[in-house]
């Protein structure tokens, strides 16, 4: 059976951090709900216009499971203004702001944002998943698991994007075409 809170560490300053936690990232991926939209909007390509609006849909899920935690836990969802996070999408908008519309060099940007985004989720949900496993709040755990797997998954998607296409598009389109990936890796070697 499910321990609650309550059960599982009352009192203790590691259960207010978790807590504390928790409020962090369901305020984040409710604020990604609003910033994954202008991020697909400013993409270029379609691949990457496709991977933030599934993206989207992921996250929208995540803010559900993150409710669910909430309730298996005894708790009202609400929200911690996460500072990272806004930082985060900030700078998104800044790079957004400060690469030519319609560039293959700003999807090379988003991409960018999109991974510092990524690796902050990953970092705080591998975090939340070991701590409800050591508080033996299994069924927490397995829902923050789940989103876990899924943040990686959307890093390695973007990475996927990036090296395969964007950033050497973006860099033949700036050099006129005359970007040779092998002459780059073999400088690199000498």
């Amino acid at each position: 059976m499910q321990k609650t809170m309550e059960t599982a560490a009352k009192g203790h300053a590691v259960e207010e951090f978790f807590m504390d936690m928790l409020k962090d990232i369901y305020w984040a991926e409710k604020h990604l709900t609003k910033a994954l939209p202008k991020m697909k909007a400013a993409a270029t390509t379609e691949q990457l216009q496709k991977a933030f609006g599934d993206h989207l849909k992921q996250t929208e899920q995540h803010v559900t499971r993150l409710e669910k935690a909430f309730e298996l836990l005894g708790k009202r969802a609400q929200g911690k203004k996460c500072d990272a996070m806004e930082g985060l999408t900030k700078e998104a908008d800044s790079m957004t702001e400060e690469t030519e519309d319609g560039s293959l060099t700003r999807d090379v940007a988003l991409i960018a944002a999109g991974q510092k985004v990524e690796h902050y989720e990953i970092a705080t949900y591998g975090t939340l998943v070991q701590l409800a496993s050591n508080m033996h709040l299994n069924e927490v755990a397995n829902l923050l698991e789940q989103t876990l797997k899924e943040e990686k998954q959307a890093d390695s998607l973007l990475t996927n994007i990036a090296e395969k296409n964007v950033n050497w598009q973006a860099l033949e389109k700036e050099n006129g075409g005359s970007t040779e990936k092998e002459n780059g890796r073999s400088k690199a070697k000498k």
